[in-house]
């Protein structure tokens, strides 16, 4: 077994320059992408309007408002992997151009909807169309780019989290606050989605694992060949990791204005203390990002599971940020709110790149789509209802200190899956045949 802190020198000779036009696609998969955050955050921007203009004098109204979230998040996870197989099989342009169209649609339907049952149902294809996109996009990217530098290109593409996700809660409160309302809100994410979508349909389709070592992929995948996903350790950690950032990320994302209402923060400087979290949240999970890309790719020359080392490094670096957070004094509170949210989104790019240079090309759009379902399963589906009854029997604080540990173990297992890392990367071409 490889020591992760060492290279292997009789690793194979990769191919090392992206194929020829792979910045264009990037380009678009990455505006994709920013939009498609937009979009999920417009609606929590517009949620009290939204309340207020389709659920008046409901007594069940917020609970109502979250189900949107829930029918989202798990309509999304649930139809990943059936886009993952079919990725797999047909053009993965042409569902990723299918998919932004269905979601563009959904939302401009969400503005127009007269009803709670309307928009719960609208809020359900958003997922169907993002599912859609969310298996295909990252492995075009990774056919497009080469082993060594997808921790990087990846990350460029998954900045788009923390800045589309800023972006939308500033489009949707500011048009909402405006003379044309909440609706314009769902409305504005339209016409970029469907031009967007559109040209998915003219781009040229990427030979499955072009830039991997095999020359060709393997034959269309039979059910036993996805059973592979579940034998490669490197595969397993790496999700399992993952759903553990997920879990934390989205349990402080949902519960920290509850903490600062409860502890009375301060704005600074005329800004709210809900305004200031979020762009702490975009300035630094946008830096991390981007950070945590290169460092993987740079680390990898010295380190053969610097991947897995730079994510877990994150974690195990935010856990005790966030229970120093919750013993510092405001306004300097904000300094290790910064650095907590840092460490959150450090991975993003790393963990990414796991993924996809640990499975089969012919099988890693399905690889991407159960991670999907299991990272949103087991993180953000439940984590702010295991939160949310810690802090009702403990308090806030003891929800946070939850969260701390979680993030914790998650750093330790991707600590132990840097040990398989080059193994499993090196076998990844072959283990179809």
């Amino acid at each position: 077994m490889q020591s992760p802190m060492a290279i292997d020198s009789s690793l194979p000779t990769e191919k090392d320059q992206p194929i020829k036009g792979a910045w264009i696609a990037l380009l678009l998969l990455l505006a994709i992408n920013m939009f498609n955050y937009i979009d999920r955050q417009v609606l929590a921007a517009v949620e009290p309007d939204v309340r207020r203009a389709l659920l008046p004098n409901d007594l069940s109204a917020k609970a109502k408002m979250g189900w949107l979230s829930g029918a989202f998040t798990v309509t999304y996870m649930i139809a990943a992997p059936i886009f993952g197989v079919l990725a797999e099989r047909k053009s993965r342009w042409w569902l990723i151009g299918i998919g932004v169209i269905i979601w563009s649609l959904a939302s401009g339907a969400s503005g127009l909807a007269t009803g709670f049952g309307m928009l719960l149902a609208t809020r359900c294809f958003v997922g169907i169309g993002e599912a859609a996109y969310g298996p295909s996009a990252p492995t075009v990217i990774s056919d497009l780019y080469p082993v060594r530098s997808r921790g990087r290109v990846l990350s460029w593409f998954y900045m788009a989290i923390p800045v589309g996700s800023a972006l939308g809660y500033a489009l949707g409160g500011q048009l909402a606050q405006s003379s044309l309302g909440w609706r314009w809100g769902f409305y504005a994410v339209v016409p970029p989605g469907l031009l967007l979508g559109a040209i998915c349909f003219f781009m040229k389709e990427v030979r499955i694992g072009a830039s991997d070592l095999s020359a060709k992929p393997a034959h269309r995948p039979k059910f036993s060949d996805y059973l592979v996903l579940f034998k490669t350790p490197s595969y397993v950690l790496d999700t399992l990791g993952m759903a553990a950032m997920t879990f934390a990320i989205m349990g402080v994302g949902y519960w920290m204005p509850e903490y600062m209402e409860q502890h009375k923060v301060p704005g600074v400087h005329g800004l709210s203390p809900r305004l200031l979290f979020g762009a702490a949240t975009a300035f630094a999970g946008l830096a991390a990002t981007l950070l945590g890309g290169i460092a993987g790719d740079a680390l990898r020359k010295r380190f053969s599971g610097s991947y897995f080392l730079v994510s877990a490094a994150g974690l195990l670096v935010g856990a005790p940020l966030i229970v120093m957070m919750l013993h510092t004094p405001f306004p300097k509170a904000w300094i290790v709110v910064f650095f907590a949210c840092f460490c959150l989104f450090f991975n993003t790019g790393p963990s990414n790149a796991i993924l996809a240079n640990v499975t089969h090309p012919s099988i890693r759009a399905t690889g991407f789509a159960v991670n999907i379902f299991l990272i949103h399963l087991l993180g953000d589906a439940i984590s702010p209802t295991i939160v949310g009854w810690i802090a009702d029997k403990r308090g806030i604080n003891a929800g946070f200190t939850f969260m701390a540990w979680i993030m914790a173990l998650g750093g330790v297992i991707w600590l132990f899956g840097a040990r398989f890392l080059q193994r499993d990367t090196e076998r990844a071409s072959t283990q179809l045949q």
